[in-house]
């Protein structure tokens, strides 16, 4: 995998060209090519209305590792922490915790996530379970009841609370799961989140995908 940045921006800018992704923006703001964050600079793009620590948050706004951050309605925020990078959809809750000067802990109290994270360790709790990461693509949905987790890339070990345990060690969105109140880890199917918002956040730290758009080890494009 190249860690090189321009090389990571070149490849998105191929893959992303040849699927007209440029033409709709839905992931960021017009005609704007994703390049790795500058520092200084947290937030790549905000649609609609998100608070950090209960303040009004423009494009300009650092968000920091113990920070808390939410999202109207109709809203979504796509920024960076450290090596760590993120989709956070509309009406969520999330609630950063530092290890050092890196994110440590996440706690999706509600809503959706989308993550991609270095290669230090990570714990996402939700109302329904705990997920431990290490250098991994993840999407969470967390409702009171009932957490959705869908590893993209990478390894997870999943808790239920209260219930059971299970490891996903996955290279392309193997192993998608539902986690119960009642401590229960069911099987469940690909939904909400695509390759296409991966390969752009793992750009924004400087990274690529393991996998590509169109790579036919995967059964050719990837469109969900």
């Amino acid at each position: 995998m190249s860690h090189d940045p321009d090389e990571a921006r070149r490849q998105f800018l191929i893959q992303a060209l040849a699927m007209g992704l440029f033409a709709v923006t839905p992931l960021g703001r017009a005609g704007q090519v994703p390049r790795q964050m500058p520092a200084g600079k947290s937030i790549y793009s905000l649609q609609g209305n998100l608070s950090v620590n209960g303040v009004a948050a423009n494009l300009d706004t650092v968000i920091s590792p113990n920070d808390m951050l939410q999202t109207g309605s109709n809203s979504q925020a796509i920024f960076v922490v450290g090596h760590d990078a993120f989709i956070l959809r509309t009406n969520s809750e999330l609630r950063l915790s530092s290890e050092g000067a890196l994110v440590g802990g996440l706690r999706l109290v509600a809503g959706a996530l989308l993550s991609v994270f270095g290669k230090s360790r990570h714990q996402i709790d939700t109302p329904t379970s705990t997920i431990g990461i290490r250098g991994t693509g993840v999407y969470v949905e967390a409702q009171p009841d009932l957490s959705y987790v869908c590893t993209c890339y990478g390894t997870t070990e999943i808790s239920a609370n209260n219930g059971a345990t299970e490891s996903i060690t996955s290279k392309h969105h193997d192993a998608p799961k539902y986690v119960t109140d009642k401590g229960e880890i069911r099987s469940a199917g690909f939904i909400n989140h695509t390759d296409e918002e991966l390969l752009l956040v793992e750009t924004l730290v400087g990274r690529t995908t393991p996998f590509a758009l169109f790579d036919d080890s995967y059964g050719g494009p990837k469109r969900y």
